[in-house]
């Protein structure tokens, strides 16, 4: 079976609702006559939607041109699409202020290129007793970031590591 809307002699229906190139609608008529109009223009019968009941609704025009065009709008659409990355930032419980500014900064730049950044805490040997100090890291970052973000998930532990994932705010 070809791809795309049914078209001439593939269309089944007995009557349809006929629209003409010039998009005059003529109303429900035998699917014989429809095509009879279609070919006296040198263009093709092409199904456009199921209709009410068992009745479709056909225009005549290019069948080759309209799916030119289909595909055309598909690709432009895909090509305004922004796909959303998750960028990964790796800390540790006792983070010297330097580490976490660069950390931070560089969490900043993914969240204003729109992607989200999930921010993963892990616990080495004797780091495990004390997952508070983790979880204050993640809450201060929570914090400093404020109103640009929006969490996604809650800081939760995991194995030997807490994960926190933030994406930037819609603009508005």
């Amino acid at each position: 079976m070809k791809e795309g809307p049914r078209s001439n002699r593939d269309i089944t229906a007995r009557k349809v609702r006929l629209i003409d190139q010039r998009g005059d609608n003529h109303g429900v008529m035998e699917t014989r006559a429809a095509l009879d109009l279609a070919a006296n223009v040198g263009l093709d019968l092409i199904e456009i939607s199921a209709g009410e009941g068992n009745i479709p609704i056909c225009k005549i025009g290019d069948r080759g041109r309209m799916m030119y065009e289909k595909q055309k709008k598909a690709s432009e659409a895909k090509k305004k699409q922004k796909i959303v990355e998750t960028k990964e930032v790796k800390l540790r419980p006792n983070i010297d202020t330097h580490d976490y500014e660069t950390k931070m900064r560089n969490a900043s730049k993914f969240l204003d290129n729109g992607d989200k950044v999930k921010f993963t805490m892990r616990f080495r040997g004797r780091e495990m007793a004390h997952q508070n100090l983790g979880l204050d890291v993640l809450k201060r970052i929570e914090a400093e970031l404020g109103d640009a973000i929006r969490v996604d998930a809650e800081p939760k532990l995991e194995g030997r590591q807490m994960m926190m994932v933030v994406s930037p705010k819609p603009k508005k």
